[in-house]
């Protein structure tokens, strides 16, 4: 399976990527789950490496690679075992800097994504508010035109970086009246005059910061809109496909991580004179578990080279992270139970590693709301097309 996607450049990348995370990430984590933040230095190490820069141009200081480099990143970064620190990482470079790169003119890019993939900024994506959750047209946040600039109000929820990031890409309805189709793009810094944001207090996903945004009257230059006015929305759905996949792909890599634990403990335990990975009933959970994961896993590689080679797969990345995260979850619930007394300790990484998981069915679009456009587009016959940019 591996060698159908993954060379030994790839397999050199990803050895390389776990002597970084297990030597500069590593001995941070507990104190960065405690403290809810991440120190800042780790960014600019991350940019240092180029890991900021793996799928985008050279041009603008990246490395311009295939995409399986980038499923390698997504994975390793679960395997350190903090959802938080994993989360802060890929929605600055995957979230933020994917709006920056695809609907972001020349100075822009020049301003913006050059330093986000050197490190030097973070960034944030700001689509979910208060009174909408997973129905980005729904959202109420307006951006009103004003001599030669727009004037934003509104607020989002659930950001990821919300309170460490420098800027922030946000959505707003531009012609409120026009619904979904008159939503546009903005790039906001996060020190222009009218922006706030409150830290909130989560289940898991302890060492990042998530924020709840205030835009009250901010001041936002036309030269801040990126792409087209009113093509917001279009942006949007063309980059779920990319988010939902890289969620789909943290999930069987967490499931993976949290199997590969089990077994080893499983390995070591004993109870009536052998040890418990001697047993039937747990050998075939683990049988039926391992299955599943492997299924997901395959399914998401697949995906994976089809968007490489530039395919519209909005579909299957939203079929990817409802089931995978559904499947993550049940492993890792499993994964617990194998531990006994041990896996509801805060010393193992079973219980750290179930709430992050929980997340999974419920960030990037609910399973709910997944499950509604999968039947749109299998029943309706409903077809979303890229945006033309």
């Amino acid at each position: 399976m591996n060698s159908m996607y993954f060379t030994e450049e790839h397999n050199l990348f990803r050895k390389s990527l776990q002597d970084f995370l297990q030597k500069e990430v590593v001995p941070h984590i507990e104190k960065w789950e405690k403290a809810g933040s991440i120190e800042r230095f780790i960014w600019k190490k991350f940019g240092d490496m180029g890991f900021f820069g793996i799928n985008y141009p050279e041009t603008y200081g990246g490395m311009d690679l295939d995409l399986f480099y980038t499923v390698i990143l997504l994975e390793e970064l679960q395997k350190i075992n903090s959802g938080g620190f994993a989360a802060a990482i890929w929605a600055h470079a995957y979230l933020a800097m994917t709006h920056l790169n695809a609907e972001g003119d020349e100075a822009i890019k020049q301003k913006y994504l050059v330093p986000s993939i050197t490190g030097d900024k973070i960034g944030c994506l700001c689509i979910s508010e208060p009174f909408g959750g997973s129905d980005v047209a729904g959202m109420r946040t307006t951006a009103v035109k004003k001599d030669d600039h727009y004037i934003i109000n509104g607020s989002k929820t659930f950001i990821t970086n919300g309170i460490s990031s420098n800027y922030l890409v946000v959505a707003a309805k531009t012609t409120p009246e026009l619904g979904n189709k008159g939503i546009s793009i903005f790039v906001i810094d996060r020190d222009m005059a009218g922006v706030s944001a409150t830290k909130l207090d989560k289940l898991g996903w302890r060492a990042s910061d998530t924020g709840e945004i205030a835009f009250d009257n901010v001041k936002v230059p036309f030269a801040n809109l990126l792409g087209e006015e009113n093509k917001g929305f279009s942006y949007i759905m063309q980059h779920f496909a990319l988010e939902r996949l890289i969620m789909g792909i943290n999930a069987h890599a967490r499931a993976e991580f949290a199997l590969e634990y089990a077994l080893q403990y499983m390995s070591e335990r004993e109870a009536f004179g052998k040890t418990i990975d001697k047993f039937q009933a747990l050998r075939h959970n683990i049988a039926d578990l391992y299955s599943d994961m492997e299924i997901n896993k395959s399914f998401n590689y697949t995906i994976a080279f089809r968007l490489n080679k530039g395919e519209y797969v909005v579909k299957e990345a939203t079929m990817s992270k409802l089931k995978s995260t559904k499947m993550a979850d049940e492993v890792i619930y499993q994964c617990l139970q194998f531990l006994g007394g041990y896996g509801y300790m805060e010393n193992y990484p079973m219980a750290r590693l179930l709430r992050d998981s929980r997340l999974g069915p419920i960030g990037g679009g609910t399973s709910e709301i997944l499950r509604e456009i999968i039947a749109k587009i299998i029943i309706d016959k409903k077809e979303y097309k890229p945006a033309t940019n």
